[in-house]
């Protein structure tokens, strides 16, 4: 027979798998939107019957919409995020995201089509920036990085989804098609969610809900995680148990610094990672690869930053989240000169495979960092800062790159430019001072009595 810890800790990793599987699945299609738009573009240019005449520069602006969307709605999502809770603003984002996707699929012409992307934008930024928090929330203390990791590793493997299904299905169901799969989730992950994503029990602690926090944490196996006082460790945490709720709690004397280097972080994070994704082919072309080598770099690029994202997580869980971002913002830059040198197609490979995993799987473990670092209070604001702030530096990833591109330089200063932004990145996260230390407490006995009852 079980004993009660045994059964605890067995609802504990049902709830967690649940709740991991959920927030991957909503990422992975974050991932396919915001790539399966680059997959059409030829589609829509060379084709003026599909939504109207349409040149390079309105084919950027349309992609830029998007992004614009996604950081809109992950500031959004903080301001009310921690007032309402992770698992309200988790199934209105795949509502959200999913009807909207669908529409995008009937848009009629290119002012439908833009003010769409916007609108599927906001429901992307949603789930970003709440995936975090709730993760932060129900996974075990010393696996938070590793399923972060997990969670957002989707990210890049919707990217390869698109990738791979527009190669197969584009001919067949059209661009059309390939947004309605968008909206799939409204089908399958919406009526998971509603079943098996709980409320997270440290938010309904937090907002002085108590019962119910220690229902919650009862039914799911997940204790309760509340600061610990008698630890003090860094200047932090000599502060004054901190009240205030959301943005209000960015704001405090206790996190405005560390708000501002974290989204310094994801700024420079975004950045390499939007920044390469959209320009590494062309640059490698420069070096004399034709577009047959365009997939395989790109392909490459996500791969390595998923495998070595997870592995990297490890790291972060053990010795802790700020060292390895350190690490691994210091290998991207480095990849990113010895890519410069004529070296040998494999090495090549391999050199792109370490700067995936220094710029999008750094992204991957600085959303864990952030999401780690607040207490749920803040947990909700602090990681949508940091995705919307950082959106800022997706959104400059790709045009530094045209630009200098445009500009007729040498295709060896791009991979510098970008070398030096992960170098200050790195820097950067050095100064971010040391977190809060948490402690995970039970539900209380009289919490066990009252269900029970």
């Amino acid at each position: 027979m079980k004993s009660p810890e045994q059964s605890t800790t067995k609802k504990q990793q049902n709830t967690v798998h649940w709740v991991v599987t959920i927030a991957a699945i909503a990422l992975i299609f974050d991932g396919y939107d915001l790539v399966v738009y680059g997959t059409i573009v030829p589609t829509l240019l060379n084709d003026p019957t599909q939504l109207g005449q349409i040149g390079p520069a309105t084919a950027g602006v349309l992609g830029s919409w998007a992004l614009l969307g996604v950081m809109v709605g992950a500031l959004v999502t903080g301001a009310i995020g921690d007032y309402l809770g992770r698992r309200k603003i988790m199934i209105t984002g795949i509502i959200w995201f999913s009807v909207f996707m669908g529409l995008t699929a009937l848009a009629p012409n290119i002012v439908a089509f833009g003010a769409l992307r916007f609108a599927t934008g906001l429901g992307v930024g949603a789930l970003v920036a709440t995936a975090g928090a709730v993760v932060a929330e129900f996974a075990p203390k010393g696996k938070r990085n590793y399923y972060n990791a997990i969670v957002y590793s989707g990210v890049p493997v919707g990217g390869v989804l698109a990738s791979v299904l527009a190669i197969v299905l584009m001919d067949h169901i059209g661009w059309r098609g390939l947004f309605f799969i968008g909206a799939t989730p409204l089908l399958f992950l919406l009526p998971m969610a509603l079943v098996k994503l709980p409320e997270s029990p440290e938010w309904l602690m937090a907002r002085g809900r108590t019962e119910e926090a220690q229902r919650a944490s009862l039914r799911t196996g997940v204790p309760i995680a509340a600061p610990a006082p008698t630890q003090v460790t860094n200047a932090l945490e000599t502060e004054p148990a901190n009240t205030k709720i959301g943005f209000r709690a960015l704001a405090s004397r206790k996190y405005a610094l560390p708000t501002l280097l974290l989204g310094l972080m994801s700024f420079a994070g975004l950045m390499l990672t939007y920044g390469l994704n959209t320009w590494l082919p062309q640059i490698m072309s420069q070096f004399g690869y034709g577009k047959s080598y365009s997939l395989v770099f790109l392909l490459v690029l996500n791969a390595g930053a998923v495998v070595g994202g997870l592995i990297a997580s490890v790291g972060a869980d053990r010795i802790g989240a700020k060292r390895v971002v350190s690490t691994t913002f210091f290998l991207a830059a480095v990849a990113m000169i010895l890519l410069t040198m004529h070296l040998p197609f494999g090495i090549l490979l391999a050199l792109v495979a370490v700067a995936g995993v220094g710029t999008i799987g750094t992204q991957v473990l600085i959303y864990g960092f952030v999401s780690n670092y607040y207490n749920s209070a803040a947990r909700g604001a602090g990681v949508a800062w940091c995705a919307g702030f950082g959106r800022l530096g997706g959104i400059f990833g790709p045009l530094i790159g045209g630009l200098l591109i445009a500009a007729g330089v040498q295709n060896h200063v791009a991979f510098y430019v970008f070398a030096a932004v992960a170098i200050v990145g790195a820097m950067v996260t050095a100064f971010v001072p040391l977190r809060n230390s948490e402690t995970q407490l039970p539900a209380s006995p009289s919490a066990r009595t009252l269900i029970a009852k």
